[in-house]
């Protein structure tokens, strides 16, 4: 349960999800998606109840193992795409610049672009925010609407190298209100509705869809 006064934003939810799989979550305005995944992420912590994160209940111990891209962008405007990941990456620990040049090539930007962040279109923002997330590797990627303000077609290569990510054995987490492009791509589509989650529908999968990958830009 999480109360945000006496609303009820999420309500007697009970379920587990398998690992190595790209789960979609999709609902109206207000079902209680975005709040979910911040509770995972453990930006928030649950009113009522608790859950398992990667098999602990305490998840500050498994925090370096999980990835979250949310509405914010959380990336500084003054410095390039790759000062950006550099410092992000610094944050982890890691100093290898390949790391940031793998990240920004998987989402398909230029790691040799100069240019600033706040020079950047907001489809370009997201895919830096999107590298921000898998930065570190983490087994377990949460993305709260990352194909927002993208074009249809950027996003369907964005969706196609998610479903390749989850195929490297990451378990995914992608509320999204555009679910015809996780079509193929998706294990499992899961529907919220005032703050609980009324269905689950396993997904067709197309192999040929996680094999895409991007041509950095």
């Amino acid at each position: 349960m999480k109360f945000f006064g006496r609303f009820a934003a999420i309500r007697g939810i009970s379920a587990s999800f398998a690992p190595g799989r790209l789960y979609v979550v999709l609902g109206d305005n207000g079902a209680g998606k975005s709040t979910l995944l911040r509770i995972v992420a453990g930006l928030m912590e649950p009113s009522q109840g608790s859950f398992t994160l990667l098999g602990t209940t305490d998840h500050r111990k498994v925090a370096h193992r999980v990835g979250y891209m949310g509405h914010a962008p959380l990336l500084y405007d003054e410095l390039s795409g790759m000062e950006n990941l550099r410092y992000f990456a610094g944050l982890y620990g890691l100093d290898d610049d390949t790391v940031c040049r793998k990240a920004m090539q998987m989402v398909g930007l230029d790691p040799e672009l100069s240019r600033r962040i706040g020079q950047y279109s907001q489809g370009m923002r997201q895919r830096l925010s999107l590298a921000r997330a898998v930065l570190h590797d983490p087994e377990l990627i949460l993305l709260d609407e990352p194909f927002s303000n993208v074009d249809v077609h950027s996003a369907r290569e964005m969706a196609a190298v998610l479903g390749r990510v989850r195929d490297e054995g990451k378990t995914l987490f992608v509320v999204t209100h555009q679910a015809a492009l996780m079509d193929g791509v998706a294990d499992e589509f899961v529907h919220m509705a005032a703050g609980q989650i009324v269905a689950r529908e396993e997904a067709v999968r197309k192999a040929a869809a996680s094999n895409a990958e991007w041509t950095p830009r």
